[in-house]
């Protein structure tokens, strides 16, 4: 039906209907009275759609828009959304629910109408005939290739439950490990920026006060004392030419990383040689490898076929030249571990022999299971740690900037204090 639609538009030239969301009532076989929504082009497909299903639809009228602000489209759809629609339809596959009723559910409890009318789309494809990795692939900037792939294998090999909820672990893992770095990174830098903005606050309101009276004293002013003013008539008169550049070079920075790809690999190779943050971001960039191929070998990817999709999934430049070299080495008969040994301290010496271990088993993916939790506690542990150490060199460098502009201020009264 859809493909006679899709012709006859191109026959006449016209722009093929634009998919609504029709919100229908009617009832089931056994004269039960039901409702729902469904996605179609108009009120005829849809009925069409719902009388094949086994409904006799009484009602059926256009969903109204929700009234939103800023084009009224809902919020953008993230990886977390994405994560937590993976397990529900596991859990409702899980349970018995046949897949189409499953879309229906969990779209329903959907209050981003953006996502809600994406599954539903999906859920068209499925009726219409199609698979639901043809429904997902319509979607490529939610639905990654691995997660496309996983879930064909799955609709293939009739364990579709069963790899969905890999599909689902694998998500909920990494976008876990995603947000712990983003955590770990986040709080060190959001406390720079609210002691400059203290700062700022202070040098061009209560410092320039403080200035106007040492004025009456008559004397020379401590050096510490001397440079805070100094610096503060800097910030009264070019406040804007400071503050400017500096969020000037937030942005310029922030657009240089996504922009310009030689820039944003520098980057990358730096932050693996951070004290702290490098160990972290290497070991979340392990664990991710093995997630990932553990979650591919259930899919039974060929590993080289898999490297692809696995050098994406670490996040950093350096891990994912290692496995695209893993890759050639494989193809040519290099064994895993092997190659990966020959990499140098990229890899973990446990993990490689881990990996060496599950080859000659036949327990590779056990065994990268294993060594994902492994790294995955390993970044939690590092995040709690590096928690403790930097909230008492935060509060040290706050003390710092703060306590010595205080000082600064107060050491001239204390000095006439003292000769009086």
């Amino acid at each position: 039906m859809a493909e006679i639609a899709k012709k006859t538009a191109d026959k006449g030239g016209v722009k093929s209907p634009k998919t609504e969301i029709f919100v229908w009532e009617g009832k089931d076989k056994q004269g039960k009275k039901i409702k729902g929504e469904q996605t179609g082009t108009s009120e005829i497909l849809v009925k069409a759609i719902l009388r094949k299903q086994g409904v006799n639809p009484t009602r059926v009228r256009k969903k109204p828009k929700p009234l939103l602000g800023g084009g009224g489209g809902g919020k953008p759809i993230t990886a977390s959304d994405i994560a937590v629609f993976a397990r529900q339809l596991t859990t409702m596959m899980g349970a018995g629910v046949p897949l189409i009723q499953a879309f229906d559910i969990v779209a329903q409890g959907q209050e981003n109408p953006r996502m809600q009318k994406m599954l539903l789309e999906i859920k068209t494809t499925v009726e219409a005939g199609g698979t639901l990795a043809d429904g997902l692939r319509q979607h490529p900037n939610e639905f990654d290739a691995l997660f496309c792939n996983l879930v064909e294998a799955g609709e293939q090999a009739g364990a579709l439950e069963s790899l969905l909820d890999k599909v689902a672990t694998y998500k909920e893992k990494t976008e876990g490990i995603k947000k712990k770095i983003k955590k770990a990174l986040t709080y060190p830098i959001a406390v720079v920026v609210v002691a400059f903005i203290i700062t700022a606050i202070l040098m061009i309101f209560v410092v320039p006060v403080f200035a106007d009276l040492f004025k009456g004293f008559g004397a020379d002013l401590p050096a510490l004392t001397q440079f805070v003013v100094d610096l503060s008539n800097l910030f009264v008169t070019y406040w804007y030419i400071i503050f400017g550049v500096a969020i000037g070079g937030v942005i310029a920075f922030s657009q240089a990383k996504k922009r310009i790809l030689a820039f944003d690999h520098f980057l990358q190779r730096l932050s693996l040689k951070m004290p702290i943050f490098g160990d972290l971001i290497g070991k979340s960039a392990v664990a991710r490898f093995a997630r990932t191929m553990a979650t591919m070998f259930a899919a039974g990817t060929p590993m080289v076929e898999a490297m692809d999709s696995v050098a994406g999934a670490t996040g950093n430049i350096v891990y994912f030249d290692a496995v695209m070299q893993i890759k050639d080495d494989v193809s040519t008969g290099t064994a895993l571990a092997t190659s990966m040994r020959n990499q140098g301290k990229i890899w973990p010496n446990m993990m490689i022999q881990m990996v060496q271990i599950g080859e000659e088993s036949g327990a590779l993916e056990t065994m990268l299971s294993k060594v994902a939790d492994f790294y995955e506690e390993e970044v939690d542990a590092l995040v709690d740690a590096m928690s403790s150490l930097l909230e008492p060199m935060i509060m040290a460098f706050l003390g710092i900037v703060i306590g010595g502009l205080v000082v600064a201020m107060y050491l001239p009264i204390f000095k006439m204090g003292s000769v009086v």
